[in-house]
């Protein structure tokens, strides 16, 4: 019975509540003129994107918002002058934050245009142009990784992205533009369809003396013994740069799993920076020996009993680190270019091919 009486007085009291408007009634605000006509925002793709798949025909997703100060009634998304998209319903009937997938971008350049009309019949129109890139076609018989730096650091073959560290850039190139190495700066690659019984290297470079010492190309295990100053040298591979008499000679130091072996020209492995001019790298590793190449002349070779690439996960381009750094092999301040990786161990005569045909 004390339970029923509480529950009428409750009852009561919200009654009561209600009669003598203690609830704040709802009242319409006027929304104002309408003055601004919509803001049309596309974060993708932005102005000059260049899409690169390994597929001719891809997915690409569109990611847009439409804002407008009273009310949108309406928006057109069309691709190469074809509507491929509208949109007249909205939740929100001032913004409008939207991803919309198109199924089958092809090769070639595209104009993604997006109009947003607002209530009073006002209308913005955004256009960007952007190209699907043609997918790359390896140009000789076991090339697995091609890095032409021409202004981003994707590589073609898998289109594969790398970490970038610190802030490196981009300077003229042998073609197109080069990757200008920075202080504390590299780039890494996942060393996947990398790690082979044979590998070959090859690219542009035209040194710069500053730093005196380099790394320029590493793969190499990690260093448990000495995880903050790594010279793990069992496996995988280390070109390197040292200053020679104001010159900077090239060396390449490989792991054969239970030691390392060591390939110095001397000076035929020097380059000279004063001179400016780019120089043509190139080293070969097969199980037999291991051969360093400069400008297509043979600079370093030795027997070499194949290469073990147990932990090398990591392709480091520009620097030693975090691989080869105990002896100050750090960021290389150069410019690399056309940077090719091979599954076989290339001959002096394929090299001088490729030399051919790139040479500024």
């Amino acid at each position: 019975m004390k339970n029923i009486k509480l529950l009428f007085i409750g009852m009561f009291l919200v009654s009561m509540g209600c009669t003598e408007s203690y609830i704040d009634e709802i009242v319409r605000v006027e929304p104002g003129p309408d003055v601004s006509a919509p803001e049309v925002n596309i974060s993708f793709p932005l102005e000059g994107t260049l899409v690169r798949v390994v597929e001719d025909v891809t997915p690409i997703n569109i990611n847009f918002e439409v804002i407008d100060d009273i009310e949108i009634e309406s928006i057109q998304v069309s691709l190469d002058g074809t509507q491929i998209a509208s949109f007249d319903e909205f939740l929100d009937f001032r913004r409008f934050v939207k991803t919309h997938t198109y199924p089958k971008l092809a090769n070639g350049t595209h104009i993604l245009t997006i109009t947003g009309k607002d209530i009073s019949g006002k209308s913005t129109t955004k256009t960007v142009n952007f190209e699907k890139v043609e997918p790359y076609t390896p140009v000789y018989e076991g090339e697995v990784f091609y890095l032409p730096f021409d202004g981003d650091y994707t590589e073609l073959v898998t289109i594969t992205n790398p970490t970038v560290n610190g802030n490196p850039g981009f300077a003229g190139g042998v073609k197109g533009l080069a990757y200008l190495g920075a202080n504390n700066a590299n780039i890494a690659f996942p060393t996947t369809n990398l790690t082979n019984p044979e590998f070959s290297a090859v690219f542009w470079y035209k040194v710069n003396g500053a730093p005196d010492r380099a790394g320029i190309m590493v793969m190499g295990p990690p260093d448990t013994n000495n995880p903050n100053n790594m010279n793990n040298r069992s496996g995988g591979f280390r070109l390197f740069r040292e200053n020679a008499g104001g010159k900077q000679r090239v060396k390449l130091n490989v792991g054969n799993g239970s030691g390392d072996n060591w390939f110095d020209g001397g000076p035929a492995a020097d380059i000279d920076p004063a001179a400016g001019t780019w120089a043509h790298v190139a080293f070969t590793i097969s199980g037999t020996q291991c051969v360093v190449y400069i400008n297509g002349q043979i600079a370093s070779q030795g027997n070499f009993s194949g290469v073990s690439w147990a932990g090398c996960n990591i392709l480091t381009i520009a620097s030693g680190a975090p691989r080869f750094t105990e002896w100050g092999h750090l960021s290389d301040g150069s410019l690399f270019d056309e940077l090719r990786i091979f599954n076989k161990a290339l001959t002096q005569s394929q090299i001088q091919t490729i030399i051919n045909a790139e040479k500024p």
